[in-house]
């Protein structure tokens, strides 16, 4: 079963794009080792475009772009990290567009759609506490609970006598 898009961009400058999408973009990541970062997107959709006319782009054409909820804000956003856009935000039908250049000549297109998406957003979950190895797991099983340790009972304060 298929469970996701797992996306390329082919940059002349690996390190700084990288370090782009890791730094100004802010995408979350796993360090695999080496230099090599993975990001990882929570959501995302593929579309299917035909070649015009005259046959551009040609086909065997791939783009990325990325989406949002609020144009304006992101690109406000991005732009307070120094990211800079090719032009202002457009309505180009199915979602308002602009395009940036992430380091290494990689041109991304930002949208905000106008279309509803057929998944609906999940709200964002607390982390889970990592899972425990299998082995850790078999050993904790066996061990008895420890009952609960008693807490001292408070002292008296002695009464003072009558007179």
């Amino acid at each position: 079963m298929i469970r996701g898009l797992h996306g390329l961009f082919y940059s002349s400058d690996a390190d700084a794009t990288r370090a782009f999408l890791r730094d100004a973009l802010k995408l979350p990541f796993t360090d695999v080792g080496g230099g090599w970062l993975i990001f990882d997107l929570p959501e995302a959709d593929v579309g299917v475009h035909p070649v015009d006319e005259s046959g551009k782009p040609p086909p065997n054409t791939h783009d990325v772009s990325f989406y949002c909820d609020d144009i304006h804000g992101t690109v406000a956003d991005l732009q307070s990290r120094g990211v800079q856009f090719k032009a202002e935000p457009a309505d180009r039908g199915y979602g308002f567009v602009t395009y940036f250049t992430m380091p290494g000549g990689i041109e991304v297109q930002l949208y905000e759609p106008k279309y509803q998406k057929t998944t609906p957003k999940k709200p964002a979950a607390a982390k889970k506490p990592a899972a425990k190895p299998a082995a850790a797991k078999k050993a904790a099983a066996k061990k008895p609970a420890k009952p609960a340790a008693k807490k001292p009972a408070p002292k008296a304060k002695p009464k003072k006598a009558k007179r």
